[in-house]
This record gives C-alpha cells, sequence and structure tokens, in this order.
C-alpha cells in the first residue's frame, strides 16, 4: 500500500477527485430533490442513486489522497496552517464515513419497499452532509490561496511558525545607512588684526608729491 501511495504523489490526484467528489454529492442530493417533487420522473431517482454511488467512491479517494498529501507537506506548515490542515482532514474522515452510509441507505429506498418511506429523513440528513462538505471544501481553499500548501508558493517561502523570533525576519547583512543632519551652531567670526585694512575709497586716493627743495622763485 506504502508503495501504491508513493508512486501516486507525483501525480498530485488530489484536487481531481476532491471536485469530482463534492460534483458529484452535490448534484446527486439536488437532483433527488427534484425528484421528490416529480415522482413520475422516475428516471431521476436513477441519476440520483447513480451519482450518489459515484460521489461516494470520489469522497473515499478523495479522503485517501489528502492524507497521503498531508504527510507530505505537513513540517513544512505554520501552526495555523495545520491547525485548518488537521480540521480539514477531520472533516473528511467523517464525510466519506457519512456519504458512504448515505449511499447504502440511498440503495435500500430504491430496491427495498420497507425503506422507502424514511425517503424524506434521508434527504435532510443528506442536504446537511452537503453543507458540510461545501465547508470543508472551504477548509481546502485556505491552505491553498492563504497558505499556499502543495504549491510552489510554499517550497519558496514556507509559512512561518508562531514560535519564530519577530525579530528574524528583519535581520539584514548591509549596514545601516547614516542620515547627516546639519547643525545649527553660529559660525565663529575670524579675530580682529591689529591693523584694520583701509577702507575702498582710501586706497585709490592719491598722495600729494613733495616739492624739491633746491627750486629757485623767479
Amino acid at each position: 500500500m506504502d508503495s501504491v501511495v508513493k508512486f501516486l504523489q507525483p501525480f498530485q490526484l488530489h484536487p481531481q477527485v476532491d471536485h469530482f467528489s463534492v460534483a458529484l454529492l452535490i448534484v446527486a442530493v439536488l437532483i433527488d430533490l427534484v425528484a421528490s417533487l416529480a415522482p413520475t420522473r422516475i428516471w431521476l431517482r436513477y441519476t440520483a442513486l447513480t451519482l450518489m454511488i459515484l460521489g461516494a467512491i470520489a469522497a473515499g479517494a478523495s479522503f485517501l489522497t489528502g492524507d497521503a498529501e498531508a504527510d507530505r507537506i505537513w513540517n513544512a506548515l505554520g501552526q495555523p496552517a495545520k491547525d485548518v490542515l488537521k480540521t480539514h482532514a477531520e472533516l473528511g474522515e467523517y464525510l466519506a464515513i457519512t456519504f458512504g452510509i448515505l449511499t447504502i441507505w440511498r440503495i435500500l429506498i430504491q430496491v427495498a419497499g420497507f425503506m422507502a418511506g424514511s425517503r424524506a429523513i434521508y434527504l435532510i440528513v443528506a442536504i446537511v452532509a452537503i453543507v458540510v462538505l461545501g465547508y470543508q471544501s472551504h477548509l481546502g481553499g485556505v491552505l491553498v490561496y492563504d497558505y499556499g500548501a502543495g504549491t510552489a508558493l510554499m517550497a519558496a517561502a514556507p509559512v512561518p511558525s508562531e514560535t519564530a523570533s519577530p525579530g528574524a525576519a528583519s535581520t539584514s547583512s548591509a549596514p545601516i545607512p547614516t542620515v547627516s543632519v546639519p547643525t545649527s551652531f553660529p559660525t565663529p567670526m575670524p579675530p580682529p588684526s591689529a591693523a584694520a585694512p583701509a577702507s575702498p575709497g582710501e586706497a585709490s586716493t592719491p598722495t600729494p608729491t613733495a616739492q624739491p627743495t633746491g627750486a629757485v622763485n623767479m
């Protein structure tokens, strides 16, 4: 049995089988409801019975393939995803058993006259079962679309567990950038020199030249 499971795992059959079981079982119950409103349409009841048998077989296969898939991805999931997967798997087991019993019940209604009176009770139980089946399918969607269970997204970036250190994700090997903030201190003035420089007006004024002392007045 283990060798068969290992052989089938690479084909990833759980989504295909799961979708078949959901569709077949829901349509089987709905057709049975329509057949109750049209008792003369005997072929509707046989159609519902056939779909219920096929759906129960698909539900059992869905549970087996889902169990193998859960074993494969369990260690790669975080704790929140594991909680969802656990509920999803438990409901899958209970529903596989429930629809197996409902299928036997439906066969007896069709072939045994003493069971025909329980048809109304059967339909009520079957409706409750497909409602639970819809919720269980929703949990499967949460695992895939919210947590990436069984997809390449999970392999590339596994869902962190709650025990992971919060600071581990923010740790980086790059150096912390530094920012220079200009200060508001005044720039020191240079000390005054001993001799103040002449103003531009004084520097441009020419000085008178002294007359030679040996000049003779005429």
